[in-house]
């Protein structure tokens, strides 16, 4: 369904985190909700009700160990997995390659726990090392691949919880890398859904030599598709390390009723958001289906809200297909509709940037915005305080928050399909490289269907959630805030009944053009 569109025309004053989740999280701790008193005699006793299971994991004892103490070279240690997802108790097979003479591998699962982070739920016995073959480059899309390496491995996930996990793998020379395994929810009415977006990060993973930004000589020899049949290189783990894993552990925090995916879930199970209260997106997801934006949007139209936490979002057409791992392994985009076989077949079904011919289908059709810049810094700068995300956070108007925005930026442009109402919660002056000026925005609007969507514009605010020395404490907490009015109200049902959109687009458009070429 296309997206519903129309036009029409001082000092601080901060709560602490913990205040914070005490009012907005329901006030619900690691020892449970209070007892009920005893009925009287003839009384019905109330049934206590049922801890998310957020919150019942997360009261478990955790560990800082899921950290990488000594990366080293990348053929130290790597490996992936023939599963990008798997529900729970169901197995995968671990591909592991070192230069020493043994492995172990160690599963932790990633949550708040404490402030540790995570907490192991498995680990390997002591395993025989060998180095597996080198890559193979499959031509002519510049596919890269582990194709020739052996199995090291079956792990069997009984009794592991629904959840976002690390495979720390150790070997005996002390060298250490990730293998990133979704561990995915089968049902998500009312619930939270966060999604990995394990597109992107493999968009970005240079292992092998080649993404699908650059190949050995440059954009020119870049991969036309590329697959999840290889290990991380530290461009594609970081999009969830530094862009998602902050988000995940402050919604786990906050003890809400959490769902966990990845794209390939929103690609391929078309009800699996029924009843869903609300999807996040969690950083940097620039790579999407058709059928990922379809879900996605028949989502919104039956009253789930969606969050978009990054920038560059829905920005790139890709397709899926198989490999000899599984069906949609492979993630498909030519960059290019001339170059695109798919063109003479179904030119809907292209892979160039979305907001781009033969069917042009803009990004902010789903956010709100659209992406607009790369490299950015600025501040966030607030001209909306009094909307409800505020609450709480003691800004004013002007209120700016230095290095906010980055490293790349969304902003409103009306000369594209916008919804409507939609307000703008920011506006802030970027230099656009070293060339152009611009702006950024953050954004709020309202569905006929009672659905709210949120949009940051920025990829800087899951970092700020992590506490990046890149950015002033007083940030971090007005993130912290925000991220938690917005969580606990999404979770609360359609955003748009309590909270509707107040339409202030008119004033912050400029009168913008669209971009000549496309953003990076």
């Amino acid at each position: 369904m296309a997206a519903r569109c129309r036009r029409t025309g001082g000092a601080v004053a901060w709560l602490a985190l913990a205040a914070l989740v005490l009012v907005t999280a329901g006030c619900s701790g690691a020892a449970g909700p209070k007892s009920s008193p005893s009925p009287g005699r003839g009384a019905s006793a109330k049934p206590t009700p049922a801890r998310p299971a957020a919150e019942v994991e997360n009261s478990r004892p955790g560990t800082t160990q899921w950290k990488l103490d000594k990366k080293g070279p990348n053929a130290a240690i790597e490996g992936y997995a023939d599963r990008i997802a798997v529900r729970p108790g169901e197995s995968f097979r671990l591909f592991v390659s070192t230069t020493a003479d043994g492995f172990r591998a160690v599963a932790y699962r990633i949550g708040w726990y404490g402030g540790t982070g995570g907490r192991e739920v498995w680990r390997s016995p002591a395993m025989r090392g060998h180095r597996q073959a080198h890559p193979v480059v499959t031509r002519p899309l510049n596919t890269v691949t582990a194709a020739a390496w052996k199995p090291s491995m079956t792990v069997r996930t009984t009794g592991w919880p629904e959840g976002n996990y690390l495979i720390k793998l150790i070997s005996t020379a002390g060298y250490e890398r990730y293998v990133p395994v979704t561990v995915r929810s089968t049902e998500t009415r009312g619930k939270v859904v966060l999604v990995n977006a394990v597109t992107t990060w493999q968009a970005y993973n240079l292992w092998g030599g080649y993404d699908l930004y650059q190949g050995p000589t440059g954009f020119a020899d870049r991969s036309r598709a590329v697959s999840f049949d290889r290990p991380y290189d530290d461009a594609g783990i970081s999009r969830f390390m530094t862009g998602e894993r902050a988000a995940v552990v402050f919604a786990e925090r906050m003890n809400l009723p959490l769902a966990y995916i990845t794209d390939v879930e929103l690609a391929t199970e078309p009800k699996l958001l029924a009843g869903a209260r609300a999807v996040i997106s969690l950083g940097h997801d620039e790579y999407w289906s058709k059928a990922m934006r379809d879900n996605a949007i028949r989502a919104r139209d039956a009253g789930t809200n969606l969050a978009f936490l990054g920038a560059n979002a829905v920005f790139r057409h890709i397709r899926f297909a198989g490999t000899p791992h599984g069906s949609n392994r492979l993630v498909v985009c030519f960059k290019s509709d001339s170059e695109d076989p798919m063109r003479k077949r179904d030119p809907t079904d292209t892979t160039q940037d979305w907001r781009l011919p033969p069917d042009p289908r803009p990004e902010s059709e789903l956010t709100g915005l659209v992406y607009d810049c790369f490299p950015a810094d600025a501040a966030f700068v607030v001209v909306n305080p009094k909307n409800w995300l505020f609450v709480r956070t003691g800004v004013r108007k002007g209120s700016s928050f230095p290095h906010l925005v980055g490293v790349e930026s969304d902003r409103l442009d009306l000369s594209y399909p916008t919804p409507r109402p939609i307000e703008i919660l920011s506006n802030s002056a970027v230099q656009c490289g070293s060339a152009r000026s611009t702006w950024a925005n953050s954004s709020y609007y309202t569905d006929d269907s009672g659905a709210g969507v949120f949009a940051t514009g920025t990829l800087r605010w899951v970092p700020a959630l992590s506490h990046s020395k890149r950015f002033e404490a007083r940030t971090w907490r007005f993130v912290e805030v925000v991220t938690a009015n917005l969580l606990r109200a999404f979770a609360a049902g359609p955003a748009g009944r309590a909270h509707p959109a107040h339409d202030n687009a008119d004033q912050y458009a400029h009168g913008g053009g669209r971009q000549t070429s496309s953003p990076d």
